[in-house]
């Protein structure tokens, strides 16, 4: 992005904070919490009414413009601005600027999706791309950024509850024979549950038992506090982690992993889906073992004889894996080890050994041939939906979390070495909101929601914006922070709102020998 922006590139940054990003940005806009959906709506009506919408490409490549202009109707700049608290001049400022350019990406992390209408945030920014042609062209598009390294490969390795390998779905009867066949079982035909409904049917009596890989959901996940005692309730609780985190700490069973990036062969996918090869430098200490050995080692304790490449040759078995990928998979087909090293990594969809595809996706949308450009891409009708943990007069203020550069998730990678820019958890405040509460930078203070209670120093950030404060999920064992937050879930991902809680501060008494 930098390298662009030298070129003369333009960036809009849409971000509650004055991130470190928005020091390079030509624009700043900065909405209410839980308010994207009014914001794209609103650039959505203002490039219709301008005469900036692409018509040609709404026409031959899509459906449901009609309806979906209806629907943003209502969003003027006056109500956005009313709604969002985003001035209408930089809205307008936005959607023309957008809607004008001759290549446009639209970016987003987990400030768009950690809501409990996530989905609905990301179907308004594919309307934007629909509108103005910004999809299945070079330089232009829509690019959901990953978090960590290898979430990519995660979903297209088919670890998600509705999708095989390769996404294809669960229920598509002719995909799932398939992996029938190679398998030698047959799969189930129904979709598995996500992350939060598992918590639910733990909740409720159904889920008894529970395998954790590289995770720890006893610290990210939301109201913290639930899900503990949640994960203390099941019957047996397995972990498979490099580290022995909280989640570990509770199991029955802890399975010392390998370190994947170094310990380990196979591939890993970036975020713009390339595919590259991982070769292991460094065998695992300890007891610690390749995550393929134990889960092989587990199929052989449960009746199945899992055969991959030549025993002990490391190479061969991760290949012998990713061949059966290839022969179940039309996106990895064309992928084979010699041509992934040869090419330093190759991105889906590789259907075949002689060809490759584009760099970019849905390109189909441009063709002539109404058979070739095939199904067309559909507008979302989308409606804004508050956060649902409200403000009121004994929460007013609203907590949003997120990451700071130096550090993961819960930490559990990054908190066990020293950075010169990390510092412990803070309560970060708007000046005029610390002001006003009466409290000062460097001061303890208690942080309560209406789920539980934290304490931590206040900060005082100049790039927030008043009534906004944040922290994040860094240092758990000092400070949980997600014993503050809120286990409203999206229905169609099951994503909780992390980014959206109602929260106050209290001061804390001064010790009596201060006094």
């Amino acid at each position: 992005m930098l390298a662009a922006l030298r070129r003369g590139a333009k960036l809009f940054v849409v971000d509650p904070r004055r991130t470190s990003s928005a020091q390079w940005a030509h624009g700043w806009l900065s909405p209410d919490v839980g308010s994207d959906v009014a914001l794209a709506n609103a650039v959505a009506r203002e490039i219709i009414h301008a005469g900036l919408a692409d018509g040609a490409f709404i026409d031959r490549a899509t459906v449901g413009y009609a309806e979906f202009a209806a629907s943003v109707e209502e969003w003027t700049l006056e109500r956005a601005e009313a709604v969002t608290g985003v001035p209408a001049a930089s809205i307008r400022e936005l959607a023309h600027t957008y809607a004008t350019a001759e290549h446009a990406q639209l970016c987003w992390t987990l400030g768009i999706t950690e809501h409990h209408n996530g989905v609905d945030n990301v179907l308004s920014l594919i309307n934007l791309a629909l509108l103005c042609g910004h999809v299945g062209r070079y330089a232009s598009g829509l690019n959901p950024l990953r978090g960590q390294n290898n979430v990519q490969g995660g979903g297209d390795m088919g670890a998600i509850p509705n999708r095989l390998p390769g996404f294809q779905d669960i229920e598509d009867d002719d995909a799932r024979a398939a992996f029938d066949t190679a398998w030698g079982t047959e799969v189930p035909p129904t979709y598995g549950m996500h992350l939060s409904q598992m918590f639910d049917a733990m909740e409720h009596g159904d889920l008894r038992a529970l395998y954790v890989m590289g995770e720890n959901p006893a610290q990210s996940e939301a109201d913290s506090t639930k899900a503990i005692a949640l994960l203390q309730s099941l019957d047996h609780l397995v972990v498979q982690d490099v580290f022995f985190t909280k989640t570990a700490e509770l199991a029955d069973v802890v399975l010392p992993a390998s370190a994947s990036w170094c310990e380990s062969e196979g591939t890993v996918t970036n975020s713009e889906r390339r595919v590259q090869r991982v070769r292991k430098a460094l065998d695992p200490p300890g007891q610690a073992r390749d995550d393929v050995d134990i889960l092989l080692d587990m199929a052989s304790l449960l009746g199945h004889t899992w055969t991959y490449g030549r025993p002990g040759d490391r190479r061969s078995i991760a290949e012998g894996i990713w061949q059966e990928l290839r022969s179940l998979s039309p996106l990895h087909a064309g992928m084979s080890y010699e041509r992934i090293e040869a090419l330093g990594g190759i991105q889906w969809p590789c259907p075949d050994e002689h060809t490759l595809e584009p760099s970019f996706l849905h390109g189909r949308l441009w063709h002539d041939d109404p058979a070739e450009r095939g199904r067309p891409a559909p507008f979302s009708v989308v409606l804004n939906s508050p956060p649902v943990d409200a403000l009121d007069d004994d929460f007013p203020l609203r907590l949003t979390t997120g990451r700071r550069l130096d550090s993961y998730n819960t930490g559990v990678q990054t908190g066990r070495f020293s950075s010169p820019r990390r510092r412990a958890e803070t309560i970060d405040l708007f000046p005029a909101d610390a002001e006003a509460l009466g409290v000062l930078a460097g001061e303890r203070v208690r942080i309560v929601s209406r789920r539980g209670a934290v304490e931590a120093p206040v900060r005082l950030d100049t790039g927030l914006r008043p009534g906004l404060a944040f922290m994040t999920f860094h240092f758990p064992d000092e400070v949980d922070v997600n014993v503050l937050t809120i286990d409203a879930v999206d229905p169609k991902s099951g994503t909780a709102e992390f980014k959206a809680s109602a929260i106050r501060i209290e001061r804390l008494p001064v010790p009596a020998a201060a006094v």
